[in-house]
């Protein structure tokens, strides 16, 4: 019975309706509804989802939306991810104004213009439209000065594409950055490194993991906090690498000269 019900779970939906919403959440009124998760569900059309006026936080991640006209009756909303679908258009999101969250990384959206309409959100601290760990991204990112000029834009933003550029926690991710930046210019300068089969983790695996829990804040945290910990994974290994790289190199050098007699 549980497999047959987690099997329609993850059925494609094409449409939200009333009836999958309250089905989904065993809200009866769906003013009621706070939190929302419909993640890789195939789901083009958002239907009646603006009469959840009440809505806090929404995921609709890998999914293959484009119109969001529905999203803009939802003025409590204030953490939505829209990663990974087909968006092009942030219009009816200007209407949102308590939205302090927004993930849009892997969509269509081409230019700066773009984005001017989320300007009046007073509120937005974290905007996300290029994601590494997932190789997610936009064709504005493309742009030399896109980074600069988001920054411009929004003068309150505290994270941008999963990095803090103020605030506490700042100087970490800037320290991060620069750490990656430097073993990326090693290996570029030493050529390719070899992936070492030997390489030991600080700790096991399983001690990073943690216990799920069914509410949908804890869920995204969880989602959050393992993003952040793959990414610093991928710089652990490469720096593992390159400082194996650098002492079989100096290793060489030590080793004295043999000479045919």
């Amino acid at each position: 019975m549980d497999s047959k019900r987690d099997k329609d779970q993850d059925a494609d939906i094409e449409k939200i309706t009333a009836v999958l919403l309250k089905s989904r959440t065993g809200e009866f009124d769906l003013e009621s509804i706070l939190f929302l998760k419909f993640r890789s569900h195939g789901i083009h059309d958002l239907g009646c989802i603006g009469e959840c006026i009440n809505l806090e936080r929404l995921d609709l991640s890998g999914n293959k939306i484009t119109n969001l006209a529905p999203l803009a009756s939802l003025r409590l909303l204030g953490v939505l991810n829209l990663s990974a679908n087909r968006i092009s258009n942030l219009e009816p999101l200007s209407s949102c104004d308590s939205l302090q969250s927004l993930n849009v990384a892997g969509n269509l959206i081409s230019s700066i213009e773009n984005l001017h309409c989320l300007q009046s959100l007073r509120k937005l601290e974290n905007i996300r439209l290029k994601d590494n760990t997932y190789n997610y991204s936009n064709p504005v990112c493309r742009n030399s000065s896109y980074r600069t000029v988001l920054l411009e834009m929004f003068p309150n933003i505290k994270v941008l594409d999963g990095e803090r550029v103020v605030g506490r926690g700042s100087d970490l991710y800037q320290l991060c950055k620069d750490i990656d930046d430097t073993i990326k210019a090693g290996s570029y300068k030493n050529g390719q490194v070899p992936d070492h089969a030997d390489c030991k983790p600080w700790v096991e695996d399983s001690y990073w993991e943690i216990k799920r829990s069914n509410s949908a804040i804890i869920d995204e945290a969880y989602k959050q906090f393992n993003d952040v910990l793959h990414e610093c994974r991928l710089l652990n290994n490469r720096a593992t690498h390159m400082i194996s790289q650098t002492e079989r190199s100096l290793s060489l050098k030590k080793q004295p000269k043999q000479y045919a007699v």
